[in-house]
């Protein structure tokens, strides 16, 4: 199985996607972009305006930052595979309604059986609530490990939130740190909140 060619045939559908009503103000879609066989997936929220023109994930201010932490962490950008809970610009950047992120799941859930990564990091409330449950609040889960069939997550502010509050650049700059040092070293099962759903 060629996993570059699923996902390139995935950005395809993807980009001429016409499920929701995004679809209809975007300049581009954003599938994602990386590597096909990453054992590090970030997933953000949405694109942003710089997202839109160009068609590719974090390459605006956020995008800037979230390159320093990637460095910071010792991580190659081309080495992860980096996409969004949706694939279109939310107008004026708002937070995606819940129809809009249920049209675009399947891509992403597509995204994440192809790939299988070892980790996900959700990036902010938007991915976290999205991909572990709409209980889970980013601050109290950030750098915790879950894990659900199979997968371990570890949740981040979203970058953007530190271009909004600048307390939040050195909270984010020591989790990147947290999140070096779990992805460097066996994760105990009792630092692990298993939500994987119970086979009955």
């Amino acid at each position: 199985m060629n996993k570059l060619r699923i996902l390139d045939e995935l950005a395809i559908e993807i980009r001429t996607c016409p499920k929701c009503r995004l679809a209809e103000t975007r300049t581009n879609a954003v599938p994602g972009e990386g590597s096909g066989t990453a054992r590090i997936m970030f997933v953000g929220e949405g694109p942003g305006e710089n997202e839109d023109k160009t068609g590719r994930p974090f390459v605006g201010a956020a995008g800037q930052f979230l390159n320093q932490l990637l460095r910071q962490a010792g991580i190659a950008r081309e080495d992860v595979f980096i996409t969004n809970i949706v694939k279109c610009r939310p107008p004026m950047n708002r937070v995606p309604l819940e129809d809009e992120v249920e049209a675009c799941s399947d891509y992403l859930m597509a995204q994440i059986a192809v790939i299988e990564p070892k980790f996900v990091i959700p990036l902010g409330g938007a991915a976290l609530k999205t991909l572990l449950g709409p209980q889970l609040k980013i601050t109290q889960s950030r750098c915790k490990v879950f894990r659900k069939s199979g997968i371990l997550y570890i949740p981040l502010f979203h970058p953007a939130a530190a271009l909004h509050n600048s307390r939040l650049v050195e909270t984010l700059q020591a989790d990147i740190q947290t999140l070096k040092e779990l992805l460097a070293r066996d994760i105990r099962d009792d630092e692990i909140t298993d939500l994987s759903p119970r086979v009955q």
